[in-house]
């Protein structure tokens, strides 16, 4: 291959920068190790939450509604997201893009009055 080296030659900057970077991180998380100070006392050592001391086991059961909705609420924040992209350019898109994105939020209404039909919105 004639030109190989030079193709190759090319990538040293991008090598380096990396090589640079795990440096770096190495060298920061070396100091802190280094630098901290290491007094293991019993108070250190407890679980702690909320500045409350724990009382009990550390076991809690939790509906799995509340999953639900923050599944939902992921689901349908992450499809928001498309929308404000497409708000700001929509002047030059045109109407292909405005029947692409009601299909888009057909589906998204389409899911939401499943979820409600199925009674997995009613807080209780």
């Amino acid at each position: 291959m004639p030109g190989a080296h030079g193709y190759y030659a090319t990538y040293l900057p991008l090598v380096a920068i990396i090589a640079i970077g795990v440096l770096l991180v190495v060298a920061m998380f070396s100091g802190n190790r280094l630098l901290r100070p290491t007094h293991h006392t019993p108070e250190k050592l407890l679980t702690y939450e909320c500045g409350v001391d724990p009382v009990g086991e550390g076991w809690a059961q939790s509906h799995i509604r509340y999953y639900v909705y923050a599944y939902l609420y992921v689901i349908f924040a992450v499809d928001a997201v498309f929308l404000f992209p497409w708000a700001t350019v929509f002047a030059g898109l045109g109407w292909v893009s405005v029947g692409e994105m009601a299909v888009f939020i057909g589906f998204l209404a389409v899911g939401l009055v499943y979820a409600w039909r199925k009674g997995v919105l009613v807080w209780t």
